[in-house]
């Protein structure tokens, strides 16, 4: 899960939307290709293997499909470590938020269907719902403009639940803003996803993927997670823990089975799926084309996410998009549909920049996929600029204090955020630059966007601030 680069306990999703431009309204149909793929493949493995060394993965998954065929598949490195087992295409990795395509077509199909209006109220479908969700349409639940949040910080992801415990739990956590008032991602809007799914269509909505999606794709691998059954070609997940490598964490079984992204796949199948989607076999092209349109916000301005999907652009070549992180795995799809030309990276550490790897993979298979140096604005505030770096040289160094907080965003941050995003800037070393790219004013917010560089290494920090310079949120993810 993700807002920025939010790294909570449980799925989130790493996306650079929020550092490129929006794609217009209604513009996502896949265009002709600008030009041929050029594939050398000792160049793009020397992009791998350097980007592996320098983050320490273990392991690493690549497709690159052009026009719905693959050109490249190849595995990097180790699927398990303990048993040395090599990394090859067949190879079954987790899909965090990736997932989260999969739950909105279905939504979509029901919709198609005449099951589902899109601005109905979520109540509508689950009567259940307090006073405060009855604003809420399926809509804003897939566009994360609902106002629900994440898993709370006293969630227990060790527990077993039912999904009608876990509609209660969402049910108890406070909406942070009116219904499409922002964009705020919420893994908890997805998981509600998931049940509204079962709700309308009558089965549980992995079997409504299986049915409707996997199976008619040839999709063989592709899977709701399991702990128990046997899972041929299953990578192992990882995280670093104080520069040691270690196995993922561990979450109840019914926690791997939920809307926001818990899924076994490869990017073999990935393939298809980036395949079927310049055809009509799951959902018209009208259906896609809103999948793929920028939410619009209830002022009138939109944000680059459609349904399930982050929307943007490099230099003029849409791009759309999404990440995932779950039990120490990364994924990332990357579809840049006017060159239809997709990149699919697995890896199986925590934090694994899957996205950055795909970029580079990107630019080496069409340089004008190279995204442009960042252009620094003039600075006017230097003491929040101060303040950004004393903040992250803080986290680092592991003596962040909860006064710089507001009271909501430090319970959610300290410590297990701060403790990611260390790992994360640790390797980079010390601070060198800093940059101003971005500010911008909501309410009583200010926004601030940073390029903070560590000698050749280069990250975006993200930040809101209050009228009293208290932290509202703060992220950070490569550039």
């Amino acid at each position: 899960m993700k807002r920025f680069v939010r790294a909570h306990a449980g799925r989130f999703f790493l996306s650079i939307a929020v550092i490129t431009q929006p794609a217009a309204a209604g513009a996502a149909q896949p265009g002709p290709a600008s030009q041929a793929v050029s594939i050398d493949p000792q160049r793009i493995g020397d992009v791998i293997r350097e980007e592996m060394q320098r983050q320490r993965i273990p392991g690493v998954s690549l497709a690159i499909v052009k026009a719905g065929q693959i050109v490249c598949a190849e595995g990097f490195g180790l699927a398990n470590v303990e048993h040395n087992v090599p990394v090859r295409p067949e190879t079954v990795f987790q899909s965090g938020s990736v997932g989260k395509q999969f739950t909105a077509t279905a939504v979509m199909m029901l919709v198609e269907l005449g099951k589902i209006g899109l601005d109905d109220s979520i109540a509508k479908y689950l009567p259940e719902s307090p006073e405060p969700w009855k604003p809420i349409t399926v809509r804003r639940l897939l566009t994360h403009t609902s106002g629900m949040t994440d898993y709370p910080k006293d969630f227990d992801f060790r527990r077993d639940y039912t999904e009608a415990e876990l509609l209660t739990r969402a049910m108890q956590v406070p909406l942070a803003f009116a219904p499409g008032k922002k964009w705020s991602y919420s893994n908890l809007g997805y998981v509600t996803l998931g049940v509204l799914i079962r709700r309308v269509a009558g089965q549980f909505y992995g079997d409504f993927l299986q049915e409707r999606i996997f199976k008619p794709l040839g999709m063989t691998t592709t899977r709701i997670i399991s702990e128990a059954d046997i899972v041929p070609n299953r990578a192992a997940g990882y995280r670093l823990v104080k520069g040691e490598l270690k196995n993922q964490g561990w979450v109840s079984p019914t926690l791997n089975t939920t809307a926001d992204g818990a899924l076994y796949l490869t990017t073999l199948d990935m393939a298809k799926w980036d395949a079927a989607l310049y055809t009509e076999k799951l959902l018209t092209r009208a259906s896609l084309t809103q999948m793929w349109t920028p939410v619009r916000l209830n002022n009138g301005s939109t944000y680059p996410y459609g349904f399930g999907w982050s929307l943007g652009e490099v230099r003029g070549h849409r791009r759309i998009d999404h990440g995932g992180s779950w039990q120490g795995f990364k994924a990332y799809i990357g579809r840049y549909v006017d060159d239809t030309l997709t990149i699919v990276v697995f890896a199986n550490l925590a934090q694994a920049q899957v996205q950055l790897i795909a970029q580079r993979v990107a630019t080496a298979c069409n340089p004008e996929l190279e995204p442009p140096e960042p252009k620094p604005i003039e600075d006017r505030e230097p003491q929040v600029t101060a303040l950004v770096e004393r903040t992250l040289r803080a986290t680092t160094g592991g003596t962040l204090k909860a006064e710089g907080f507001t009271p909501e965003f430090a319970a959610e941050f300290l410590p297990d955020e701060a403790r990611q995003v260390a790992e994360l800037l640790g390797p980079l070393g010390k601070q060198s630059a800093i940059a101003l790219l971005w500010r911008t004013e909501d309410g009583d917010l200010r926004s601030y966007r940073y390029l903070v560089s560590f000698g050749r290494e280069q990250v975006i920090c993200v930040l809101a601030l209050t009228k009293d310079d208290k932290i509202a949120e703060m992220g950070v993810e490569p550039w």
